[in-house]
């Protein structure tokens, strides 16, 4: 899928005498970095199914990303130092998907707490839990969900 008439945005990245493959290489990458931002969007609201309905997306931006560029063989267009400003996008788009990798692990890493908690197999966790008094105690050695 070529683009010849770069959007406004991609215009400003791009030298005077652009090739189209740049060119088409710059609005995706920008597409992909809008992409990100939505994906973040959507972890920080937990919305599940909306991050996994942008990865068929993300994979074909991807897909066309490497045809665009040749990366990997030797007529890769990267080393032309017209493309700059295309590897600079890019490393942005890397640190945009290292952020949600973050934000992936550390809510993986609390619903794996949570669940340890809740099995009780969290030895070093303080629980707070009722007494048969219905008084708070903090229970060293809590019991798991399944002995509750």
């Amino acid at each position: 899928m070529m683009m010849t008439s770069p959007e406004p945005a991609a215009s400003s990245l791009l030298p005077p005498a652009a090739s189209p493959e740049l060119v088409a290489s710059v609005q995706h990458a920008l597409a992909l970095k809008d992409l990100l931002e939505q994906e973040f969007e959507a972890l920080r609201a937990q919305d599940l199914d909306a991050f996994e309905g942008m990865q068929p997306r993300k994979l074909e931006i991807f897909q066309i990303l490497n045809a665009l560029t040749r990366v990997g063989t030797p007529e890769s267009l990267l080393d032309d130092p017209d493309w700059d400003g295309f590897k600079h996008m890019i490393m942005d788009c890397r640190e945009l998907h290292r952020r949600n990798e973050v934000l992936i692990s550390r809510k993986l890493d609390a619903i794996k707490g949570t669940l340890n908690t809740l099995l009780g197999m969290d030895q070093t966790a303080s629980v707070e839990v009722y007494d048969r008094l219905g008084r708070m105690s903090r229970s060293k050695r809590g019991r798991g969900f399944e002995e509750a």
